[in-house]
């Protein structure tokens, strides 16, 4: 391992002025399953970790007027099992418990997880790509590898977000809690999530100082009808090739709102607005998940190995209405 200075602050003010004075040099740990990687590959070398794990107040989960505030450093494995989520919200429920496998789970973090970076491996093996300060996508070329790759809305960059949970906080109109110092700002789980046209060196909107304190979950989607799925090579530990986070609301039968993201189609949780409003007013069935489901992938564009996701998105949205 490399010398690296570590800091174990005890409050959210003392972490924040610690990594606003390290900037680029300090590195933000929480449950540290993606910095490990990072570091044992020499692709990232911080000079300091910032530990969160000794600071009370941003873990464990709370009821809220019929919501909840979930800590930014509650484990996956809590979120999957607590029975308020589960009761509640059992679309992050399931999300969480997808998230790669058991031993990763007990030890990594719901912040992490919406936070981590790409998981392009030209990326991560440190070649100059846009992401990483160059000029050229290897990805996107004639002979890159592309198949976990965007085919929605890609700018130059086309590694897709890799957080299983995001899709579910997005669908569930999630609100993160980000702190830096003693400012408080409280940011859409839709515009926590940027792309490469907006940011191509960020994924999420924290930026130097920033700490996620906490994801609130609204009362609105409470008790929804929800549906998730992960399409992946392994049943564990790989990230999504495709999933689909869906929450319904329903009255007389017919749906009266809904949410429909997808994960792994392009470099942010994609929102299937133009399904959502195709299926307002309609019953969940077999003949409305027929009539909508070509919406899932209009204007992709899959790159040269990964053609198969638009079929399987459309497929995705049809599980997801006759569930």
């Amino acid at each position: 391992m490399p010398d690296i200075e570590l800091f174990q602050p005890v409050t959210v003010e003392e972490a924040s002025a610690i990594a606003s004075r390290l900037g680029d040099k300090g590195w933000v740990l929480a449950g540290g399953q993606d910095t490990y990687g990072w570091l044992k590959d020499r692709a990232k070398s911080p000079q300091a970790m910032v530990d969160l794990a000794a600071i009370d107040g941003i873990n464990g989960i709370e009821d809220r007027s019929g919501g909840l505030r979930i800590g930014a450093m509650t484990t996956l494995r809590e979120v999957s099992r607590n029975p308020l989520v589960r009761e509640r919200f059992a679309l992050l429920a399931e999300a969480a418990g997808k998230v790669a496998s058991p031993q990763i789970r007990n030890q990594g973090t719901l912040g992490g997880n919406l936070a981590q970076d790409a998981r392009c491996w030209y990326y991560r093996r440190g070649l100059s790509c846009y992401r990483a300060g160059g000029n050229i996508c290897y990805a996107d070329s004639p002979e890159g590898m592309n198949r976990e790759h965007a085919i929605l809305d890609a700018s130059r960059c086309v590694a897709v977000s890799p957080s299983d949970t995001g899709t579910a906080l997005v669908a569930l109109d999630a609100t993160m809690v980000i702190q830096n110092g003693a400012r408080t700002r409280r940011v859409p789980a839709t515009e926590f999530f940027v792309g490469p046209a907006v940011n191509i060196t960020h994924m999420t909107a924290l930026r130097e100082g920033d700490i996620l304190t906490a994801i609130e979950l609204p009362a609105d989607w409470a008790g929804a009808q929800f549906y998730f799925e992960k399409i992946a090579d392994r049943d564990v530990w790989d990230f999504a090739l495709v999933s689909i986070a869906a929450a319904f609301k329903a009255s007389g039968g017919s749906i009266s709102d809904a949410r429909l993201v997808c994960g792994a189609v392009s470099c942010v949780p994609y929102r299937l607005q133009a399904v959502e409003r195709a299926i307002i007013g309609k019953p969940r069935s077999e003949e409305t998940a027929a009539a909508v489901a070509g919406l899932a992938s209009q204007g992709a564009r899959p790159l040269n190995y990964n053609h198969f996701k638009a079929p399987l998105m459309e497929n995705l949205v049809k599980r997801a209405l006759r569930a």
